[in-house]
């Protein structure tokens, strides 16, 4: 008998408790994580235990994560930098430089919101949108 894994299982079950935003900002991924760490009080930090590597056209690409868990709550937080070399993450969303997973238990509504308006009001960012795990096609690219 030979196993097969159920990629649309196991994405329905990561994505269980989530909240992800696509994030436009044009700098490096080490100038973006400094900004939003010295502006928004995070601490991201890149693991690179959880680098997402596809391999695509006889090469290998990789996705840089950076990771932040809230002090005492079962709340995590991770960037994933869309693009590497001219290939994407998320190709159905090349216009988005960094994706913003949160899991775990979720913040509010409210503090949803208030947590765009401040992803927004950084200097590089120049849009902030609220992504429907409906419309990723490439959902496993994302499973840490």
């Amino acid at each position: 008998m030979k196993l097969k894994i159920d990629n649309e299982l196991l994405a329905e079950e990561f994505f269980e408790d989530t909240f992800l935003l696509g994030i436009m900002a044009p700098l490096e991924s080490h100038q973006f994580v400094w900004q939003v760490n010295q502006a928004l009080r995070f601490d991201f930090r890149i693991n690179n235990e959880i680098e997402i590597q596809l391999a695509k056209k006889n090469r290998n690409y990789f996705f840089s994560v950076f990771e932040f868990q809230e002090p005492n709550k079962a709340l995590f937080y991770y960037l994933y930098k869309n693009q590497y070399d001219g290939e994407y993450l998320l190709p159905e969303f090349k216009h988005l430089d960094y994706l913003w997973l949160i899991k775990g238990d979720l913040p509010s509504k409210e503090d949803e919101r208030v947590l765009i308006a401040d992803i927004r009001s950084l200097p590089a960012v120049q849009l902030v949108v609220e992504l429907n795990n409906e419309k990723i096609k490439n959902k496993q690219h994302l499973i840490l």
